[in-house]
């Protein structure tokens, strides 16, 4: 008889602590995001290497130039990121491509707010030169 007690119980009569859902992301996910970004935009590259050893995993774990903070209570992050740009770019419009391409992105993959981006143009690089950084080098074996 107990069994049909329980039977005509409703579940929705039971008072049940919520269910609370937590996401944390690496810095390395958001490191790789901006690698991504900034591989897309022409003219500049990050200090410290080239975007495709990046890529590929060649690196060690703290990737040189690219800085992401968590701010776990406000659910944003501030990222910093050091670059070369070619000479005869503008400037301030690279700094407003990167970040509004960054915030999209970061925003969209993550569903984290972006406090921040501070762009670093550390050093100008002869034209062209951001080009071939980018490629590959082939290997002789």
């Amino acid at each position: 008889m107990s069994k049909n007690r329980l039977a005509n119980v409703d579940p929705k009569e039971f008072e049940l602590p919520e269910t609370f859902f937590e996401m944390d992301i690496d810095n390395k996910v958001f490191q790789g995001i901006v690698l991504q970004c900034l591989s897309q935009i022409e003219g500049i590259t990050l200090i410290g290497g080239n975007f495709i050893d990046h890529i590929l995993g060649r690196d060690q774990d703290r990737i040189k130039g690219v800085h992401v903070e968590q701010d776990r209570e406000t659910a944003s992050i501030n990222v910093k990121i050091e670059v070369n740009i070619e000479y005869s770019r503008s400037i301030p419009q690279k700094a407003e491509e990167i970040q509004t391409k960054l915030s999209d992105d970061i925003t969209r993959l993550t569903g984290l707010h972006v406090g921040t981006i501070h762009v670093l143009f550390r050093n100008v690089i002869p034209k062209g030169s951001a080009k071939a950084q980018e490629e590959p080098a082939t290997e002789q074996v």
